[in-house]
């Protein structure tokens, strides 16, 4: 087979388009791939100037570069090759592969340019990219998706920890409750079927005085009795949000002294209740209800765990901001380990023994107490007394 025609055939059935241009950018052939590629005619291109088929910028710097090439050597694609774009009859624009080749020819230089069809590469990069774009999309919504899932797990576990805990401190509060109720309900009953049955006894022998001693024990039950009912009403509404702070102006002063006078009817033998006040003003906007329930419970304490021939201090303070309540005892005090839980219903400490009690009132001194806005606090050194601090600001009442 002739060489010229096996060459022709080649190149007229390359899938690659192929251009034969002169060293003036003049298009000298084209084979059918690149005819079709670029959407001409031969007739249309030969002749033509190569940068017929370039769009800008590197339509008119094209001669620029053929131009560089001769005068200094430096090759910018001949027989390197490189990603650029060509533009089609139609105006659009599309990517290709370039390879250049210089051969001359008959004493002058052609260069013959090899053309591969990046569109559909490009296209299947750009759907790659898409999809990739769209899968880090998913995965960042999944992962954000699974971190909400593993948080609300979490907060899960954690809702179920505390419902735990919480139910299983419950069950503690319920059986201290029991062990609390059937001891101090039993005592004062027992004590006034004893001292019931004694003063018929008595009352036949016309004997007063163990009469009077008894009927002051049945009384004692019967407060002690009336005690502990009045925390479990006072802790069920508590519970049940039924007590609301409802402030008022008052008298300090007479307040306080009235308190002061009815509890020293409660007292031990000799015990004495020792009232002083200190501030510029009476005058106080506070709830007497709740604040007479704190103090008659603090005094009360002071009176039963302090012993006879001792003196239990109640202050009132006033400055230009600040209630201040004090009641302060001299009695057994309070274990430095027991401090931490003084507030918690149904807690008592371990050395109270046999003085009877609900473990409820300062629970309810603290809820009151927070209900009018203030803060208590509590001092206490084993066998060397306590004292128990109320404070209100006048800003929060």
């Amino acid at each position: 087979m002739d060489r010229s025609k096996f060459l022709d055939a080649i190149i007229e059935n390359a899938i690659d388009g192929i251009i034969t241009i002169d060293d003036k950018g003049i298009i000298e052939h084209l084979n059918p791939a690149a005819l079709e590629l670029f959407g001409y005619s031969r007739a249309e291109l030969v002749g033509k100037n190569v940068s017929v088929l370039m769009p800008q910028p590197d339509k008119a710097q094209h001669d620029g570069y053929i131009h560089n090439y001769h005068t200094t050597g430096k090759k910018h694609i001949i027989g390197i090759g490189r990603e650029v774009h060509g533009q089609r009859k139609d105006g659009s624009v599309f990517p290709f592969r370039l390879g250049v080749s210089e051969i001359k020819f008959s004493d002058r230089k052609i260069y013959t340019g090899f053309i591969h069809d990046l569109s559909k590469e490009k296209a299947n990069e750009e759907q790659i990219k898409s999809y990739t774009e769209k899968l880090e999309v998913k995965i960042k919504e999944r992962t954000r998706d699974l971190v909400k899932l593993v948080s609300e797990l979490e907060m899960a576990k954690e809702n179920m920890r505390a419902l735990f805990q919480k139910e299983k401190e419950l069950n503690q509060l319920k059986t201290r409750f029991v062990s609390m109720a059937s001891h101090e309900f039993r005592t004062p009953l027992s004590s006034i079927q004893l001292s019931a049955s004694l003063i018929d006894k008595y009352t036949v022998k016309h004997d007063v005085p163990n009469v009077e001693k008894h009927t002051s024990k049945i009384k004692n039950s019967i407060n002690n009795l009336t005690t502990i009912l009045n925390d479990f009403l006072s802790l069920e509404k508590l519970e049940a949000g039924k007590v609301e702070a409802a402030a008022q102006s008052f008298n300090i002063i007479s307040f306080a002294e009235e308190i002061a006078e009815e509890m020293q009817l409660m007292t031990k033998q000799n015990q004495r209740i020792i009232y002083e006040h200190t501030g510029i003003t009476a005058q106080v906007f506070i709830d007497p209800n709740l604040l007479r329930n704190c103090i008659i419970n603090l005094i009360s304490n002071a009176v039963k765990y302090s012993g006879e021939d001792t003196l239990i201090q109640f202050n009132t303070i006033i400055t230009h901001d600040k209630l201040v309540l004090e009641v302060k005892d001299n009695g057994i005090g309070i274990p430095d380990t027991d401090q931490n839980n003084l507030f918690e219903p149904f807690f008592r400490a371990h050395n109270t023994g046999d003085i009877p009690g609900t473990g409820l009132g300062l629970n309810i001194v603290k809820r009151y107490v927070g209900l009018m806005g203030g803060t208590v606090l509590c001092k206490s050194e084993l066998n060397n007394g306590t004292t128990f601090t109320l404070s209100f600001d006048f800003n929060n009442q």
